[in-house]
């Protein structure tokens, strides 16, 4: 069974349809129990980095995905915000504490072509940068995928990176920290290999 976490930011209901798509038990919940039954957890999410950490401390969930995640090591999907709250601090409209789960910072684009429009929305190519990822078996290199956000994932741990894309700069697409798989872009918006890459997270046995 997969718990999509209920969190109350944005799109859970089209991603949980996704990966029933593709043949997951899904459940959305936000329940600790749920969380504990789980065999896998996706954080999907739309909105700013405070909110969405205020949403998850106002819920008392923080404690029992940090235990099934990190400790107990189930495998874990992180989308677009669900992406942005595994890292150290966010920076969208002043300061906010993230999860910590991935050493990295979350800041609005600071693009230097300013001809380019922010939130980034729409299609872009994404450059997988290891042959072995199991997240994107079957998914040729370069596909495109589909984003909409206004700030970008910045780490230092350039080994966590498997995939980046370009938007005036190179920035991070897809990371991924043992059990942990996040993205930048909606896979559950990018059709064929959006579902593949969901398909995969559902086999994945990290």
């Amino acid at each position: 069974m997969i718990v999509v976490v209920d969190y109350g930011m944005g799109n859970l209901h089209s991603v949980a349809k996704a990966l029933e798509m593709v043949g997951g038990d899904v459940l959305v919940s936000n329940n600790t129990d749920d969380i504990r039954r789980a065999e896998r957890v996706v954080l999907p999410g739309v909105g700013t980095f405070s909110e969405g950490m205020k949403s998850l401390n106002e819920l008392n969930i923080i404690e029992v995905l940090s235990e099934e995640v990190l400790k107990g090591g189930k495998p874990f999907l992180g989308i677009c915000l669900g992406m942005h709250l595994l890292a150290n601090d966010g920076y969208e409209n002043g300061h906010s504490s993230g999860l910590g789960w991935i050493s990295a910072d979350v800041k609005t684009f600071s693009l230097k072509d300013k001809g380019l429009k922010v939130p980034h929305m729409g299609w872009n190519d994404v450059n997988v940068l290891t042959e072995d990822s199991a997240m994107f078996a079957g998914i040729h290199n370069q596909s495109d995928f589909y984003f909409v956000h206004c700030c970008n994932f910045i780490t230092k741990k350039d080994d966590i990176v498997v995939a980046t894309y370009e938007y005036g700069d190179k920035f991070v697409a897809a990371v991924q920290s043992k059990n942990i798989f996040a993205t930048q872009f909606h896979p559950e918006k990018s059709q064929e290999d959006g579902l593949c890459l969901l398909e995969n997270f559902i086999n994945w046995n990290p």
